[in-house]
């Protein structure tokens, strides 16, 4: 069985999720769980959410899927559009801010206990 989750327009740079993404790929999903669980930064918890959505998807499709089973099996993140903002600076000018977005996309399969 396999699951999906996406979250699209996360208001967050791609790079700083991405970070995270490297450590947890093909893991098992507990153990993913885990390392998200205990990262202060805020790039780990957006991605630990969708990864519990790919996961409670999986379950919704299928009951018989052990936790321990279950394993990440592609995290993507791509770049969302980009807000372009303005800040005032000296002598009549003025620099671009850009609120850079991304999209998150996380996989995961697992297999069916035997009854």
């Amino acid at each position: 069985m396999v699951a999906r989750a996406v979250a699209k327009y996360v208001k967050i740079s791609g790079r700083k999720v991405n970070r995270y993404t490297r450590e947890i790929k093909h893991l098992p999903y507990a153990e993913a769980k885990a390392v998200l669980t205990l990262s202060p930064a805020r790039g780990a918890k957006i991605l630990s959410g969708v990864l519990h959505s790919a996961f409670s998807n999986l379950m919704a499709n299928n009951k018989n899927i052990d936790e321990e089973s279950v394993r990440i099996q592609e995290i993507v993140v791509n770049e969302g559009p980009t807000l372009k903002r303005w800040r005032p600076r000296a002598r009549g000018r003025a620099d671009r801010i850009r609120k850079r977005t991304c999209h998150i996309s996380v996989v995961v399969s697992g297999d069916e206990l035997k009854k």
